[in-house]
C-alpha cells in the first residue's frame, strides 16, 4: 500500500501512498509526522486517526472547543475563541459526515468557514444555531441536541478553515443549576452525544482536551479528470487499472481502482484482481453455482447435468436427462412443419410478387408513358426483351462485355439467339426525372428512320434498372477516329468532310421530323459511332427534347458536356435546333483541327477549341490551328470555306446560326465543288504510296480505305463519293 521501502504504518495507523512519512514516500501535501504520540498531517499539525483512499477521506483529532463564560456580576467572564482548523487547498471538511455543535442555556453557536485555504483566510459564516433552557427539568440525559441544552446544525461543502464561537445571553442566573459557559466545535457526525451535565459544567473543554474526531476530504489535484490526464507526469492516476473520479460538488479529482481491482490505485500494479469467488463477501459478488474468476471480472455457471435461469442469485437444479431429448425431437418436428408450410406458402407468394414486381417496374421506368405516347402512334418496330434474354446475350451482364460507360448508363455487347450482335444500354437506377428522360429517349428513337441515326431495336421493363437495346456499332467512336494515335497515316480530309456530312444530315432530319423537331441535346465526337463502312451514326438521345413547331424548351437544370456547350443555352437557359448547331460547330472544328474540344497545349490549363479557332481567324493565323495532315497547297480556299463553316455555326447568337439542313447542304456542295482537286490530289499521292510500298505493292481505295491510314502524311486526302 505504500512505496518500496517506506514505512506504511505510524504506531496502529496505516500510512497508504499518496501519503508518507519520509522523504520519497509521499506526494506533496501529504507528508504525515510520526512520532511517539502518533501520527500527524504535517501541513496543519492536527492528529491523524485513519486513511481511507477508496472514499478519499481522513479522520483527524479536532484539538480545539470554543468556550464563553459570562459571570452575573460581569467582571469574571473568559472566552477561548479560536481557529478550529486551517487546511491545504488539497483538505476540505467533509460536509456530510461532520456536523456543528453549540452546548449551552441561551446560547448563540456560530461557524464561520473559508474556501480559500491555509494562510488565506477570508472567513464568513456558513450557519448558526441556537439553544435555550426554560427551566431544570427541561433538560435530562435523554434529549436530543435539538435545542434544549444543545443545538446542532451542518454546513456547507468546500470549506477549507472554520472558526467556531458560542455566546451566552444575559439573565440565565435565575436558573442556577446551569453553567454560565458555552460551549462550540465541529466534530463528526454521530460521534458525539449530548449529555445533561455538559450545561452544569465550566470544564467541559477540559474533558475533551485531547479533541474530539473531525472528518476531512481530501483530492490529490484541483483539476477535473478531462483536465488533469492532460498533466503528463502529474497526473495521479497513471497506474495500471487506475480509474480518475472526479469529486462530487468538487473541485478536485481522486483515484479508484478499477472494476474488479482493489488495492492503492496511486501505486504502478497497486490495484489487484479481486478473486470474486474467494471474496469474504459474498453479497457484493453472488453466485450459487459454479464461480470462476477471471481478470477483472468473474462468471457464475451451472455445472454439467444442472441449470438455472441466474446462477448469481437462484441455485442450480438437476436437469432431467431425457428433457433434451424431448425438446430438441419437439421443436425439430415443428420446424419440419413449419419449412412445409412455408415453402408451399412461399411459392405461391413468390408467384405473387413476380407477377405485381412486373407490374410495379413497368410503371417505375415509365411504361405507362410509353404505352400512351408509342402505341397511339402504332410504333410497332419494338421488340420487348425479357431480362433472362438479355442476361444470356451478355454472359449476364459481364464485365468484359462492356463497351463504355455514359452520363446515363452501361453499353455491353450482346449477341442474340440468333447470332445477331447487339448494344445493350444498362441505364442507372433513376429517379422520376431520369425516368421521363430514359422514356424520351424511347420515343425518340423509335420515331426516327434514318440511316445515320442509330436504330432502336428494343427494350426491357420487366427490371428495377430499364435496358434498351440497339443495333451494333462495331467502329467505336468518332472522338476515338479522329484522336487516337496513328502508326502510318490520319484519315483524309474528305473523309473528314463525309463524316461531318453525314452527321449534320442526321441531326437535320432530327430537327425536320414530321411531327416536332427533335433536338439532340448533346451533340459531340463521342456520340457520333461509325459502323463497318465507318459511316457517322448519331446515338444517345437521353438529353434529347422534343419540341412544337417554332418553339424552345426551357431547361431548368443545363445538361451537356463542357466544350461543347451553346452558350446562350448556358445564359438563357432555353435549348433550340441552334444549341446543336452550336455543338456540331465543335465537332467540325475537330475534324480539321485534330484536337478535342477542351486541349491541353503543353502543361498549361486546358483551352477551349471552340476560342481558340475563332481567334486564330481574327488573327488571320488559321494555318496554326488546322491539323498539318491536311493542309496542302491549293487547298486554302477549301479549308477557308469549311472554317467560314465552322464560324457561323459557333456565332453567339443562335438566330445568326445556319440551321443544320442548310450545314449539311453547305458540306454536300464543298465536297462536290472540290471532288475534282481531291481526285488530282488523291491521284499523285497513290503514285507516292505504290512507288514506296514493298515490291510494288499497290493500295486500293474503298469505302474504309482511307479510315485504315493509306494516304501518305503530306496529302491526307481520300477519294469518296459525294452523297
Amino acid at each position: 500500500m505504500t512505496q518500496p521501502g517506506c514505512t506504511d504504518k505510524c504506531g496502529n495507523i496505516s500510512i497508504p501512498y499518496p501519503f508518507g512519512t519520509g522523504k520519497g514516500c509521499f506526494q506533496e501535501p501529504f507528508n504525515v509526522t510520526c512520532n511517539d504520540t502518533g501520527a500527524y498531517l504535517a501541513s496543519t499539525d492536527v492528529r491523524v486517526l485513519e486513511i481511507n483512499l477508496t472514499l478519499g477521506e481522513v479522520r483527524v483529532q479536532n484539538p480545539h472547543i470554543s468556550w464563553n463564560c459570562n459571570y452575573t456580576n460581569g467582571t469574571n467572564s473568559s472566552s477561548n475563541d479560536q481557529y478550529v482548523l486551517s487546511l491545504d487547498p488539497f483538505h476540505k471538511l467533509s460536509n456530510n459526515k461532520n456536523k456543528f455543535i453549540a452546548i449551552g442555556c441561551d446560547t448563540l453557536g456560530l461557524v464561520a468557514g473559508s474556501s480559500k485555504g491555509r494562510n488565506q483566510l477570508d472567513l464568513f459564516t456558513v450557519n448558526a444555531c441556537f439553544s435555550n433552557c426554560t427551566d431544570a427539568s427541561s433538560v435530562d440525559d435523554s434529549a436530543q441536541c435539538i435545542g434544549m441544552g444543545c443545538c446542532e446544525t451542518s454546513f456547507p461543502g468546500n470549506i477549507s478553515s472554520v472558526y467556531t464561537t458560542s455566546s451566552p445571553f444575559e439573565g440565565i442566573s435565575s436558573i442556577q443549576s446551569f453553567s454560565p459557559c458555552s460551549y462550540s466545535f465541529v466534530v463528526e457526525d454521530n460521534w458525539f452525544k449530548f449529555s445533561r451535565s455538559y450545561i452544569n459544567s465550566t470544564n467541559f473543554a477540559s474533558k475533551y482536551a485531547d479533541g474530539v474526531p473531525l472528518v476531512l476530504d481530501w483530492v490529490v489535484g484541483n483539476e477535473s479528470c478531462s483536465e488533469a490526464i492532460k498533466m503528463g507526469p502529474q497526473y495521479a492516476c497513471q497506474a495500471n487499472n487506475s480509474a480518475c473520479v472526479d469529486v462530487p460538488n468538487g473541485p478536485g479529482y481522486r483515484c479508484n481502482c478499477s472494476r474488479g481491482y482493489e488495492g492503492n490505485p496511486y501505486i504502478q500494479d497497486g490495484c489487484q484482481d479481486i478473486d470474486e469467488c474467494e471474496y469474504p463477501n459474498q453479497s457484493l459478488y453472488p453466485c450459487k453455482g459454479k464461480c470462476t474468476n477471471k481478470d477483472g471480472n468473474y462468471t457464475c455457471s451451472c455445472p454439467s447435468g444442472f441449470r438455472s435461469d441466474d446462477p448469481k442469485s437462484i441455485p442450480c437444479i438437476q436437469v432431467d436427462p431425457n428433457k433434451t431429448l424431448k425438446v430438441v425431437l419437439g421443436i425439430s418436428i415443428g420446424v419440419v412443419f413449419l419449412m412445409v408450410c412455408f415453402f408451399a406458402l412461399h411459392a405461391k407468394y413468390q408467384k405473387r410478387k413476380f407477377a405485381k414486381e412486373k407490374e410495379r417496374f413497368f410503371d417505375q421506368n415509365g411504361g405507362q408513358i410509353l404505352y400512351h405516347q408509342i402505341m397511339s402512334k402504332q410504333v410497332d418496330t419494338l421488340r420487348i426483351f425479357t431480362q433472362e434474354d438479355l442476361k444470356k446475350a451478355t454472359d449476364d451482364f459481364d464485365e468484359s462485355r462492356e463497351l463504355g460507360r455514359g452520363g446515363h448508363g452501361t453499353v455491353y455487347k450482346g449477341i442474340l439467339k440468333d447470332n445477331r450482335v447487339v448494344a445493350v444500354k444498362r441505364s442507372k437506377i433513376m429517379n422520376v426525372a431520369e425516368t421521363d428522360e430514359f422514356v424520351q429517349e424511347i420515343i425518340i428513337l423509335s420515331q426516327t428512320n434514318h440511316r445515320n441515326v442509330v436504330r432502336l431495336l428494343g427494350c426491357c421493363l420487366e427490371v428495377e434498372v430499364p435496358i434498351l437495346v440497339y443495333e451494333f456499332i462495331p467502329n467505336g467512336t468518332l472522338f476515338e477516329f479522329i484522336h487516337r494515335n496513328y502508326s502510318s497515316l490520319p484519315p483524309s480530309l474528305d473523309t473528314r468532310l463525309r463524316l461531318a456530312q453525314e452527321s449534320a444530315e442526321a441531326l437535320a432530319y432530327l430537327h425536320l421530323s414530321i411531327n416536332r423537331p427533335i433536338v439532340h441535346g448533346d451533340v459531340k465526337s463521342m456520340n457520333i459511332l461509325l459502323d463497318d463502312n465507318y459511316m457517322a451514326k448519331v446515338t444517345d438521345f437521353g438529353a434529347s427534347r422534343t419540341l412544337p413547331k417554332d418553339e424552345v424548351q426551357f431547361m431548368t437544370l443545363v445538361q451537356g458536356t463542357i466544350g461543347y456547350l451553346d452558350p446562350e443555352y448556358l445564359q438563357e437557359r432555353q435549348l433550340t435546333e441552334k444549341s446543336d448547331v452550336y455543338s456540331f460547330g465543335v465537332v467540325l472544328l475537330e475534324l480539321i483541327t485534330g484536337k478535342t474540344a477542351i486541349y491541353h497545349d503543353g502543361p498549361k490549363e486546358g483551352k477551349s477549341l471552340a476560342s481558340s479557332f475563332l481567334f486564330a481567324l481574327k488573327e488571320e493565323s488559321l494555318e496554326g490551328i488546322l491539323d498539318p495532315s491536311i493542309v496542302h497547297a491549293g487547298m486554302e480556299m477549301l479549308l477557308g470555306e469549311v472554317a467560314e463553316l465552322g464560324r457561323m455555326c459557333l456565332s453567339a447568337r443562335g438566330e445568326e446560326r445556319p440551321s443544320m439542313s442548310q450545314v449539311a447542304d453547305k458540306l454536300k456542295a464543298l465536297r462536290s465543288t472540290w471532288r475534282e482537286k481531291l481526285v488530282l490530289e488523291h491521284g499523285r499521292t497513290e503514285y507516292l504510296v505504290v512507288r514506296s510500298s514493298p515490291a510494288g505493292s499497290a493500295l486500293h481505295d474503298s469505302p474504309s480505305s482511307s479510315m485504315c491510314s493509306t494516304v501518305p502524311p503530306m496529302s491526307g486526302i481520300g477519294i469518296e463519293s459525294p452523297r
